[in-house]
């Protein structure tokens, strides 16, 4: 295929070039109507872009197939059989997908480290989730994904599962054996669904961990506005193989897309498209190269371990690990990554990826170079410096593996839509959680709906609150009170 093409760039041109006129939405009519101070902040040139993509870029019959094109050559470009774009995010494209594999009540294998959109999709459609436990770092309190060993144990227990649904990369950068769990799938004919939201840029350079594609997945959902160019919001699916028919993954996107999608990003995603087949190669040899010095540069500060493959990847650990996420231990410096993270913000408007209760993390794209790069370092410097101002480090109290798994009672659907109460957190020991409780980012639930919560899981997350972590999704995110199950 032409990969100088770019469908929507191109037609979006066109639209400005024939000098077109609206009588449709959007209502401010290529910014005519947008309040002037609007548009000195957002730029005239988003809303001169901002047209509908039928009735607008396209025909009222889409005859050009502007949007179907693109859709084709990212297809090509990553080596799928189908490509769909999706405009409201991996947190749609993941439920989607889901749902094209298993329904209400069905089984789903899925490993216990996804996102809380994956449990959203469980809350919505009503599948079973049969969970996979990560394989846990004692030492450092962290997860890695789940071994294939532990998916075909689950499969071989629950042989009536409809599929089975891996992260990788792990917003910690750490990747699963995507090709043998692939392998073990299909030996019994069950599909593999990725959530791979953080591993766009795979495809491109042959040093990046394996793109699950090129892996023997069945369907990959890719955010492309986290490591690649797109813009916010924006994420595509892909399809290869006959475990999952691609009439059915559009027609679960269509159930829960919105009717009306934006051009802006459909038109960043193309762009990136193009770019990638055309450059990506070279950038992220450059990319790859600054990513290398970065690691070593910040490793020689006093106080800082970044964490490489000899931390992450082994036989009982993480089977890959993508070098541009940079994961650093701050454990020497006697306070929290949370704290750390609010400094470097407030002293030198640095905004990192993720904090926890040990790390803070630095996400190097292709977009990266010394100059930003170096700002990083100056920051991480006198960060060091001041660490003894932050001490000491509220204490957040992680369980053992053991006391993180709990137990599903109920159908995350059933907990969710149940009846319920609010009860004070030292109360709630023992009941049946009936809302997501998720320490963000990374995003990943610490309890959800229709668990039953233990003390360790409780104390974990009221301590972490007060050493700052973040729990959004709660109905009372200071973790003061928790909603539970009324149980008969």
């Amino acid at each position: 295929m032409d990969h100088s093409k770019a469908p929507v760039l191109e037609a979006l041109a066109a639209y400005h070039a024939e000098g077109q006129t609206p009588f449709t939405p959007p209502g401010h009519k290529q910014g005519r109507g947008a309040d002037p101070r609007v548009r000195a902040v957002l730029g005239d040139s988003v809303f001169r872009s901002d047209v509908l993509a039928t009735s607008g870029l396209d025909d009222r019959t889409s005859s050009h197939g502007v949007v179907q094109q693109a859709q084709e050559l990212m297809a090509d470009a990553v080596g799928a059989d189908h490509a769909f774009f999706s405009t409201c995010g991996s947190s749609l494209s993941v439920k989607a997908a889901m749902l094209s594999v298993a329904g209400p009540h069905e089984k789903l294998i899925v490993g216990r480290d996804a996102h809380k959109a994956l449990v959203s999709g469980l809350v919505l459609a009503g599948i079973r989730p049969v969970w996979v436990d990560p394989q846990w770092d004692a030492e450092r309190h962290l997860a890695h994904p789940p071994s294939v060993e532990a998916f075909r144990a689950a499969l071989a227990e629950h042989p009536d599962a409809r599929g089975v649904l891996v992260t990788t990369p792990t917003p910690y950068g750490t990747c699963s054996d995507l090709a043998g769990i692939a392998r073990m799938c299909h030996e019994r004919g069950v599909p593999l669904v990725v959530d791979e939201a953080w591993g766009a840029h795979l495809p491109f350079h042959p040093d990046l961990p394996a793109w699950a594609m090129d892996a023997g997945a069945d369907v990959c959902v890719t955010s492309v506005h986290k490591m690649g160019s797109g813009l916010e919001q924006s994420s595509v699916f892909h399809l290869q193989g006959d475990l999952v028919r691609s009439e059915v993954l559009q027609s679960r996107e269509d159930l829960l897309g919105t009717t009306s999608p934006s051009v802006l990003l459909y038109a960043a995603l193309d762009g990136w498209r193009r770019q990638m087949v055309q450059h990506g190669r070279g950038l992220y040899d450059e990319t790859l190269g600054l990513a290398r010095r970065t690691r070593e540069r910040i490793a020689a500060i006093d106080g800082l371990h970044v964490h490489d493959r000899e931390d992450f990847c082994g036989p009982d650990a993480a089977f890959d690990l993508d070098p541009l996420q940079i994961i650093i231990d701050i454990t020497a410096l006697g306070t929290t990554g949370y704290q750390l993270a609010d400094w470097l913000r407030a002293h030198h408007a640095i905004n990192l990826h993720l904090a926890d209760h040990r790390r803070i993390s630095a996400q190097l794209t292709h977009a990266d170079d010394e100059r930003s790069v170096g700002l990083l370092l100056r920051a991480l410097y006198d960060m060091v410096g001041h660490a003894p101002r932050l001490r000491p480090a509220p204490r957040v109290e992680v369980p053992d593996p053991a006391e993180l798994c709990l137990e599903q009672v109920l159908l995350p659907r059933d907990a969710y839509f149940g009846r319920v109460e609010q009860v004070p957190w030292d109360k709630a020991v023992g009941r049946i959680t009936a809302e997501m409780l998720t320490p963000y980012p990374p995003g990943i639930p610490a309890a959800l709906p229709g668990q039953r919560l233990n003390a360790a899981v409780v104390r974990y997350l009221r301590t972490g609150v007060e050493a700052g972590m973040v729990v959004p999704d709660a109905a009372d995110p200071e973790v003061d009170s928790i909603r539970v199950a009324i149980e008969d």
